[in-house]
């Protein structure tokens, strides 16, 4: 048997949330931007992954040891305590944004456990507070197809009883971008996840939203770096 686990993961207690493990192979990996944000164990440190906006490549030695909890979109700055947006594109260590002694408390805990990604889960269940009812509506309506018409950032702010300006704000505050790049984001992850159920990206782009099969293309190219037929492959 190898001794490198493939990537594996499960819903978490936590709600929208994912835990999931991994043992890295060896050399570069892609991480693809959805939104979401991470608080994982690398061996033995506690890192959090930000909300990314284009791929994010990375590079483990083989054997390099991963379980991370994958927060629902919008819900991870209210256990850290830290705005989206700071995090951007970035991956930092849990120790530069809790005091010392939390952050070593909390550390503690999970790598000294018998099993880590069970630890992690309960802590996360343990401290995460219900999001804020705007982030969920915020949601629904991109999920829906709300952003795609001319007047789809105001009608969505008008919806959640807020500006355009104010929207943005906490959008950002919450996701880490605006309304409109966590559209294309969202979108870009229903696209690629109706093309591996072996869909034609031609039906693929209908389906989703995007104006044509060329459309789709560049789009997730410009967000992850490659085009999708060589990404899925």
């Amino acid at each position: 048997m190898s001794e490198f686990e493939p990537y594996r993961e499960r819903p978490a207690r936590v709600p929208g949330a994912v835990l999931w493990t991994r043992t890295a192979e060896g050399g570069d990996y892609r991480v693809l931007p959805d939104g979401c944000m991470d608080l994982l164990l690398v061996d033995d440190q506690l890192v959090i992954a930000g909300p990314d906006s284009r791929a994010w490549i990375g590079s483990a030695d083989a054997g390099t040891r991963y379980a991370g909890i994958r927060f629902a979109p919008g819900t991870a700055p209210r256990f850290l305590g830290v705005p989206a947006h700071e995090l951007l594109n970035e991956r930092v260590p849990l120790s530069d944004l809790w005091s010392p002694t939390r952050s070593r408390r909390l550390a503690d805990r999970v790598r000294t456990a018998r099993v880590p990604a069970l630890a992690l889960e309960q802590v996360v269940a343990e401290l995460t507070e219900e999001p804020d009812r705007w982030i969920t509506q915020v949601l629904r309506a991109v999920r829906s197809g709300m952003l795609r018409g001319e007047a789809g950032v105001l009608s969505l702010a008008s919806s959640v009883g807020l500006s355009e300006r104010q929207l943005h704000r906490r959008c950002l505050s919450a996701f880490g971008y605006g309304p409109k790049m966590l559209d294309r984001v969202l979108t870009m992850n229903t696209a690629l996840d109706q093309a591996r159920t072996g869909l034609s990206l031609a039906d693929v782009a209908a389906l989703t939203g995007y104006a044509d099969q060329a459309h789709l293309t560049r789009d997730i190219k410009a967000l992850t770096g490659l085009p999708p037929r060589l990404l899925l492959s």
